[in-house]
C-alpha cells in the first residue's frame, strides 16, 4: 500500500468513489461484507483498512487499487490525458488508440437505448457489451471504434474513462443514475435521457454494436463475465494493466468474428 497516502485521505477517496457511483453507505458495506458503521469510519479516516478489504472495496467499485492509490491521483484530470504511446513488438502492425468522447457517449446512449430495459444489464454487463464493441470492430476493420482503452480488473475489462464520462454524461442530463436489487445485490442501473446521434455512427460501426447486442445483452453478469474472462485478449494480459486491442488477431472461435484467408479454404 502506499505510504505516502494518508489514512484519512484514503478514507475521502473511497468515499468519493463510493457517492460517484451513487451508492450509500449501507450499499457498500453490504456488498463487501462490511458494517456500515466501519464504512463510515474507514471513509472519516477514523479506521485503517486492511488490504483485503480495499480490494472487496475496489472490485465492487471497478477501480485500479494501482491507480487510485498513487499519491497524484486525479480522476477528472485522468480524462483529459492522451493515450499513451504503443511500441511496435514482434512486427505486428499496432495502432494507438486514441479516445474520441463524443464517439464513446453515442455508443454508450445507443447500447442503453436497446439495453436499458433489460434487468440484467447494470454496469458489469454494460461494461463486457462495450469492450466487445469495441474489440469486434478492432478485429473486423483493423481501426478504433471509440478509442478507449480498456484495463483488467478482477471483474472483467472495463473501459478506463467510465466514470467521468458517465458523470459529466449526468450532469449534463444525458444519463440517469439509479439503483436496484437484482439477485439479492445492489446493482448500478444506467437510463438514458437523450436520443443518441446515430450521424456518429458509420453502417458498420453500427452492425457491429447491433451484433453484440443480439448476442450478448441477455447474459447474465456471470456469463458474459466468464466469456469475457476466455477472450484472448484478456487472458494474454496482466491483471492491472491496458489490454492491447492487436491481440484479437490470436482470437480462435467462437470469439473470433472476423474470416481470414485460411478460414475461407
Amino acid at each position: 500500500m502506499n505510504m505516502q497516502l494518508s489514512q484519512k485521505e484514503l478514507g475521502k477517496r473511497i468515499g468519493d468513489y463510493r457517492k460517484m457511483k451513487g451508492l450509500t453507505q449501507s450499499d457498500l458495506a453490504n456488498n463487501i461484507g462490511m458494517s456500515r458503521s466501519s464504512l463510515a469510519q474507514i471513509e472519516l479516516g477514523n479506521r485503517s483498512i486492511q488490504i483485503f478489504e480495499l480490494q472487496s472495496i475496489a472490485m465492487v467499485l471497478g477501480f485500479s487499487l494501482d491507480k487510485f492509490l498513487s499519491s497524484d491521483f486525479n480522476e477528472i484530470k485522468e480524462l483529459s490525458k492522451k493515450t499513451e504511446p504503443i511500441k511496435e513488438k514482434n512486427n505486428i502492425r499496432i495502432s494507438v488508440p486514441e479516445l474520441q468522447i463524443n464517439k464513446f457517449k453515442n455508443v454508450l446512449l445507443y447500447l442503453l437505448e436497446c439495453c436499458a430495459g433489460k434487468p440484467n444489464v447494470g454496469e458489469t454487463v454494460l461494461n463486457k457489451l462495450l469492450y466487445f464493441c469495441d474489440f469486434n470492430y478492432y478485429e473486423i476493420y483493423e481501426e478504433h471504434l471509440t478509442g478507449v482503452r480498456y484495463k483488467k480488473l478482477p471483474y472483467g475489462p472495463v473501459p478506463h474513462h467510465l466514470n467521468s464520462i458517465i458523470n459529466q454524461m449526468v450532469a449534463d442530463k444525458q444519463l440517469q443514475r439509479i439503483k436496484t436489487e437484482y439477485h439479492g445485490f445492489t446493482q448500478i442501473r444506467y437510463l438514458p435521457l437523450v436520443k443518441s446521434d446515430l450521424t456518429q455512427l458509420s453502417a458498420a460501426e453500427k452492425t457491429v454494436i447491433d451484433d453484440v447486442i443480439r448476442q450478448m445483452s441477455d447474459w447474465n453478469a456471470n456469463q458474459i463475465s466468464e466469456y469475457s474472462h476466455k477472450d484472448m485478449p484478456w487472458r494474454a494480459t496482466d491483471e492491472g494493466n491496458y489490454i492491447g486491442y492487436n491481440l484479437v488477431f490470436y482470437r480462435r472461435p467462437p470469439f473470433s468474428v472476423r474470416i481470414y484467408p485460411e478460414d475461407e479454404d
